[in-house]
């Protein structure tokens, strides 16, 4: 046993003392599956609108639809992002 046993500690969230862990981690996990599909949907009518608006010559619509469109991008990339940057906090909180 040398010195660097002695300082390393392994530190990290017990989320098995937090009652409910397991339904807190379903819920979450739902919470991101219907946030995405809510993103794709959102992205689906946006293309749909731009596309048709564009067509039809309706400039100001298709910007909107643009516009719609950007955000669904958007919000699904931070959805989808959300679970692997809360994870490396984690994994970060564990090695400080």
């Amino acid at each position: 046993m040398g010195p660097s046993d002695l300082i390393r500690a392994d530190v990290g969230p017990d989320f098995g003392a937090v009652g409910g862990a397991g339904e807190l981690r379903v819920i979450v996990g739902a919470l991101l599956t219907f946030g995405l599909i809510v993103a794709v949907l959102m992205l689906i009518v946006s293309a749909t609108t731009w596309a048709i608006a564009s067509n039809s010559g309706s400039w100001h619509t298709a910007q909107k639809a643009k516009s719609g469109c950007f955000v669904a991008i958007g919000g699904a990339t931070l959805t989808g992002g959300a679970l692997a940057w809360a994870n490396w906090l984690l994994d970060i909180g564990a090695h400080l």
